[in-house]
């Protein structure tokens, strides 16, 4: 079935207000907004966070169901579901992490790790060994996923908060990050140390809407195929292309690709396609395919025309 499933999530379950949590406080009033969203590795399911305070879960095979709606103690910035597709790991504003079952759709969750400031980004490794979580204190902490509260490591030098997270599934043990201090920066996680740092605005500054203009990656996505990363920053319309020599530990830069609209999402199919999802109702979609060592627009792809149209013909929801 190749049909659209639309969501509403204004239409979902609300909890009460002014009753308790997990955490025994009042709720209060929240908008329907999209904070997060994840799929599982495989594409089974798909689960997300809204500022209302819900953690809605559905399976996706073999056909779209929302299984729950559950409800978090504080709004959430980030989650992930384990390989394993038993859990979601949900990080939220006040530093912690809490765990909701998949098998037990309907199950509390248990709060698995805490730290003193907001956390920006959660991540596990491929064999979901390790949790992973970053903070605006620019701090990576690495603990055990069945014993958070065993620490592993701290990956310590980026100088501004941590924005974004990403394992590396085809090379177990490298983490790559980015920051508000304008850097990307791989690391040998369960040691903590850094083993590449790429400095972004000495490949963004021609983009550079102001003289002081800092390079904070909003999004991060990787093809274990061809060993690409590409990122988006916000405030500049420009997908930037790197790839990874994974037997060296370094990135290096390929290309960019300029937007005339700001780019919202961005991601790799698995064979290497790169779908960039854009604010413009004209062509929200763009598909990229590397071609003779370049990334060159593709247009005749019938998903892609299929998947514009889709957006085209929801276009409100996407605005916002």
């Amino acid at each position: 079935d190749e049909s659209l499933f639309v969501y509403d999530c204004s239409s979902a379950e609300k909890q009460p207000l002014g009753e308790k949590g997990q955490d025994g406080k009042g709720t209060d009033k929240g908008s329907d907004d999209i904070l997060a969203f994840a799929f599982s590795p495989s594409g089974g399911y798909f689960a997300l966070t809204d500022d209302s305070k819900r953690l809605i879960l559905f399976q996706t095979k073999p056909s779209w169901e929302c299984l729950s709606v559950r409800f978090v103690n504080r709004r959430c910035t980030s989650l992930v579901i384990t390989a394993a597709e038993d859990k979601i790991f949900v990080a939220d504003k006040s530093g912690d992490v809490y765990s909701y079952s998949i098998t037990e759709p309907k199950a509390d969750g248990k709060l698995e790790l805490g730290h003193v400031s907001l956390l920006m980004d959660v991540a596990l490794s491929a064999d979901d060994q390790y949790i992973l979580t970053a903070d605006r204190d620019e701090k990576i902490r690495v603990s055990l996923t069945k014993a958070p509260y065993s620490i592993v490591s701290y990956c310590m030098g980026h100088r501004e908060f941590v924005s974004r997270i990403l394992t590396i599934p085809n090379c177990p043990g490298l983490l790559l990050s980015a920051s508000g201090d304008s850097t990307l920066r791989l690391w040998e996680y369960k040691s903590g140390e850094e083993v590449h740092c790429c400095q972004l605005s000495a490949i963004c500054g021609p983009q550079a809407t102001k003289p002081e203009q800092k390079y904070t990656v909003s999004r991060i996505t990787y093809c274990c195929q061809v060993f690409f990363v590409a990122i988006l920053c916000d405030s500049i319309p420009t997908v930037y292309i790197f790839q990874l020599n994974a037997f060296f530990q370094q990135l290096l830069y390929k290309q960019q690709i300029s937007l005339k609209h700001k780019g919202w999402d961005i991601a790799f199919e698995e064979m290497g396609d790169l779908w960039i999802l854009q604010e413009d109702k004209e062509a929200p979609l763009l598909m990229y395919r590397a071609c003779d060592g370049q990334w060159k627009a593709v247009t005749d792809d019938k998903g892609l025309q299929k998947m514009s149209k889709y957006i085209q013909d929801n276009w409100t929801a996407f605005e916002g």
